[in-house]
């Protein structure tokens, strides 16, 4: 004869464990323009493998995101910030 299984419950997560929301810095901030020559503040959207940054880890929004991008694109043509890693 078998074994009635038990029905399981469902998994609960620990609270402590969730991400908080992250907020677009320049919308905060209201800044309309991303000057590409402020290579400093763009540092901050450029992974250690000198790659873009996604929304989801720098936390801006869309369209401040197509900004930024587009800024360290021009940045990086204009030789202000490097291509590869350092």
């Amino acid at each position: 004869m078998a074994l009635r299984k038990k029905p399981r419950k469902p998994a609960t997560f620990p609270r402590y464990n969730l991400p908080t929301k992250k907020y677009c810095y320049f919308c905060k901030e209201e800044i309309d323009y991303i000057d590409f020559k402020n290579a400093k503040m763009l540092g901050k959207y450029i992974s250690r493998y000198a790659k873009i940054e996604p929304r989801r880890r720098s936390g801006t929004c869309a369209k401040h995101q197509r900004m930024v991008a587009a800024a360290i694109k021009k940045s990086r043509f204009m030789a202000l910030m490097p291509f590869i890693p350092y």
